[in-house]
């Protein structure tokens, strides 16, 4: 169907979906039905549990394990495939855990679609189910009712409609049967049309339906779901790199280590079984639990601060975050108008508090409003509070609103002025209205006072003002003081009264020479912790993007007063966004930090083009607007109250108190979790390094290899999984809220962490070597001597646990006590280790023997130097930074 509706009359939509005023004949709307298909959206199939569990085991760290596993078995070392392929089984199970949350942003979009719709057919009105309704029929709405298909209006009577959903605008829109929009206007202004899923606030009409199922702008969104795929994490990326550099590694070190070890005359089965050691030795076969684990431990974590994650990887992904674009409305701000200027036609006053709740006051600058300015001021709050069909009330802690936001910011306003809405009424009691009507672009209402009667109209100042009796010049004065505050971000209404002799009628032909009262300015404020949150993102290194389907001046003003955009913020509308190629928007996202009335094709957009340039976005909102973008983006962020199921299905994360706070304390989490799995790899990989290292030397060297495949897996999977889960649970380093974010392109370990991975490994291989050829020259047996290297590599491990708490601070800076788990852990691996050397069939099952007093003192001794050089090296790059 064509999108163009809105620039059509009401005569040539009927026409050119060959309906009429009466509506469709049922033989017709049957035929439509056949044609078109139902209104409602198709629902994607999702991945099944076996795809999701055979999904695990893609990662080429797995693919080397389950090699390492397969060629143990072929060389009839069954215990020693069993537990290599137990740690696959098991990180496989985690890993499908957490997955299995078939994705169900289309099936929410379902939910949200009406059961049944009022139509005309056949010239009578009935009731029919939403899924029957065709392109062509025409239907009735009045206030409370949701919008069952995309329709062009035909008749609206004060007809307003909620589109926050759509178009992330806080105040109801008011629509307009007869409104011409401009070609290329956004959803938000095209005020003769109504969409699927939006709610009348206020109001009746009657429209033709344009556009049903698919072919409506939520379905448009549904389609952008669809075909919008995931965006793979950083985290993903760089574990990728490094399992495939790994990988090649290995198998080049393994090629090499068989082809010299046949050339001297080793036997075949002899260097199979060596390779098999060193790919075992350098595997961190603990490594994919403990990422896992960590992440799980980031995600508790997250939750006791507000944000509760859907998508495992979210939780480094946010460590990684270098923009935030975040919806204004709700998210941003407290989606709550609140007066915040008050113009009585002498004297400007200051409104404090926020919100819906009636905590504040009137001041001018730091007086008390009393005698002639009191009486003034009580005239303009008194014609909002009274010129008014909404209400306030109060739901357990909770203030909310019954109507119209607007209204209801009026109504706050009064009472912290000092009116007593029941008070008022009894006073002024209302008989008659005339409802809001955005042809004249007013209310009004009239009440009994006393004897006679008191004339109320409130609306916009470009229409009440020529209705009051003042001269030219007073106008201009009055029309530029609305300017102002309107300059400033604020929806600007002017109020007026009329005081009548005895019972009087309401018309609007008696609606002139009133008395000007004055103005009211409100905006939705900003939240006070989202100004808070924004100013550590941007300490933080990261760059938060306002995108919203509000006004510009609006945009803006929010924009300055949270600190987004610089003082003079740079907007793009989306009106630009719709006539911009992606090369420029590409250029245009670098600097410009707020897009203002943006659909949500928009949105994705300017997420896509942010990805391109190598950011790692997030993206935070509440609406089906959303949706799309959260879903393409590296992190997805709904909010938990206010967001829609189709939002919170998009989302890889949840923020349960709508704060965005919670999005910067998530970030925080994301960048610990981050800094502990790197930790743990540089616990890991010198342990592999070593062994890679001694095996080599002893080989070459003729001699025995210093531990047996079942051996190193003892170390890499036990002992050292003990400890270096341990390091997931460490608390934040003093860095981590003031530097940059983490860089993508750098892999798990930094240029200092593979610099120090290499000394590190060098020294425990030295180490293990020292104390195996001084075993050997005692003459004890190959198995004493291999006692002892492997115990002396599991000691190194515990004083390395250590070093890798911090890849800068000394460890005699860190309190020992902030990390409870690690002393349990070290405790648990030395008992672990004492029980391989002594207890008769751990000694069998790993082929070791009893150790001596002296042989203990030497492994430790031994052991702690790991510490003097990690130590010496902080030190000596520390003074490097300073100087």
């Amino acid at each position: 169907m064509k999108k163009d509706w809105h620039l059509r009359t009401a005569e040539e939509t009927l026409a050119g979906l060959s309906s009429s005023a009466a509506g469709l004949s049922a033989a017709e709307a049957e035929k439509r039905l056949a044609e078109y298909g139902p209104n409602a959206l198709p629902e994607k199939e999702g991945a099944g549990p076996l795809k999701i569990f055979l999904s695990q085991f893609g990662s080429p760290l797995n693919w080397i394990l389950l090699g390492a596993a397969l060629l143990s078995l072929l060389m009839g070392e069954v215990s020693d495939a069993a537990v290599i392929a137990f740690i696959v089984l098991v990180n496989a199970a985690i890993g499908f855990y957490q997955e299995y949350k078939a994705e169900q942003s289309v099936r929410a979009l379902k939910k949200m679609v009406v059961a049944s719709a009022r139509v005309i057919r056949g010239g009578a009105e009935s009731s029919i189910k939403a899924a029957d309704l065709v392109p062509g029929d025409v239907i009735l709405l009045s206030s409370g009712d949701k919008v069952p298909a995309d329709a062009r209006l035909l008749e609206s009577n004060s007809l307003r409609v909620d589109e926050a959903m759509l178009t992330g605008e806080s105040v109801a829109a008011s629509k307009d049967a007869g409104a011409r929009p401009e070609e290329k206007a956004q959803i938000g202004d095209r005020l003769n049309m109504l969409y699927m899923a939006t709610s009348v606030v206020s109001g009746r009409a009657k429209a033709v339906v344009t556009g049903t199922g698919t072919s409506t702008e939520i379905g448009t969104i549904a389609g952008l779901m669809q075909d919008t795929v995931s965006a793979v994490t950083p985290l993903q990326e760089k574990f990728e790199r490094f399992s495939k550099v790994l990988g090649l590694a290995l198998l080049g070190i393994g090629a090499v280590i068989l082809a010299l070890g046949v050339a001297r005359g080793e036997s075949l089965e002899t260097m199979v079984m060596t390779v098999i050691a060193v790919i075992v030795a350098s595997i961190p076969e603990g490594l994919p639990i403990v990422v896992t684990i960590a992440m799980s431990i980031g995600v508790t974590r997250m939750a006791r601060r507000g944000a509760i994650i859907r998508k495992l990887p979210a939780v480094e992904t946010l460590g990684s975050t270098t923009v935030i674009c975040s919806d204004k409305t709700g998210t941003l701000t407290r989606n709550e108008m609140t007066v915040k200027a008050v113009y009585d036609g002498e004297e400007l006053y200051q409104v404090s508090g926020t919100g819906y709740a009636p905590e504040g006051e009137v001041f001018c600058g730091k007086e008390a409003c009393e005698g002639g300015r009191r009486d003034r001021l009580e005239k303009v709050l008194r014609a909002g509070l009274l010129c008014n069909e909404s209400s306030v009330y109060r739901d357990g802690a909770a203030w909310k609103v019954t109507g119209d936001p607007t209204e209801a910011a009026l109504i706050v306003a009064a009472a912290k002025g000092g009116l007593k809405a029941e008070e008022e009424k009894k006073d002024y009691p209302q008989t008659a209205v005339l409802p809001f009507e955005s042809e004249y672009g007013y209310m009004a209402t009239l009440h009994r006072a006393g004897s006679g009667s008191l004339l109320f109209v409130k609306g916009a100042p470009e229409f009440v003002s020529e209705m009051c009796g003042m001269d030219e010049a007073r106008r201009r004065e009055v029309m530029a003081t609305a300017e102002d505050l309107a300059s400033s971000g604020m929806r600007v209404l002017m109020t007026a009264q009329k005081a009548l002799s005895g019972a009087a009628e309401l018309k609007r032909e008696g609606l002139r020479d009133l008395e000007f009262t004055g103005l009211q300015g409100m905006i939705d404020p900003a939240r006070p912790e989202a100004v808070e949150a924004i100013a550590n993102c941007r300490r933080a290194g990261i760059r938060p993007v306002m995108i919203t389907g509000d006004h510009a001046v609006t945009a803006q003003a929010i924009g300055r007063e949270l600190g987004i955009g610089g003082e003079s913020p740079r907007v793009i509308t989306g009106r630009e966004l719709s006539t911009m190629t992606d090369e420029a928007l590409y250029d245009a996202v670098k600097d410009v930090s707020i897009y203002a009335r943006v659909a949500p094709e928009h949105k994705l957009r300017i997420v896509s083009q942010l990805m391109k340039r190598g950011e790692i976005a997030a993206v935070t909102g509440d609406g089906v607007n959303d949706a799309p973008a959260l879903k393409a983006a590296h992190i997805g962020a709904a909010m938990g109250i206010t967001g829609t199921d189709v939002a919170k299905e998009a989302a890889d994360m949840i923020v349960t108190d709508d704060n965005f706070a919670s999005i910067y304390n998530a970030v925080v989490e994301g960048r610990v979790v981050f800094d502990n799995i790197r930790k743990a790899v540089f616990f890991l990989i010198p342990t592999g390094l070593s062994a890679v290292l001694s095996i080599f030397v002893t080989m070459f060297a003729g001699l025995p290899l210093p531990y047996t495949a079942i051996q190193l897996l003892w170390i890499n999977v036990v002992t050292n999984s003990l400890q270096d889960l341990a390091l997931a649970f460490e608390p934040a380093e003093p860095s981590v809220y003031e530097r940059p974010p983490n860089d993508p392109k750098e892999g798990i370990l930094s240029r200092l962490m593979i610099q120090r991975t290499f000394i590190v490994g060098s020294v425990i291989a030295v180490g293990v070597l020292y104390n195996f050829k001084a075993a050997l020259a005692e003459g004890l047996s190959v198995e004493q001597c291999r006692t002892v290297a492997m115990t002396t590599m599991v000691f190194f491990q515990f004083f390395q646990l250590w070093n890798s708490r911090s890849e800068t601070r000394s460890i005699f800076r860190i309190s020992p006590l902030s990390n409870p788990f690690l002393a349990f852990s070290m405790l648990a691996a030395l008992v672990a280790q004492i029980l391989v050397v002594y207890e008769p069939n751990m000694q069998k099952l790993f082929q070791t023997t009893d150790l001596t007093e002296a042989q203990w003192i030497r492994i430790i001794l031994t052991a702690s130097t790991v510490i003097l050089v990690v130590e010496l090296d902080k030190w000596l790059r520390g003074r490097k930074a300073a100087a």
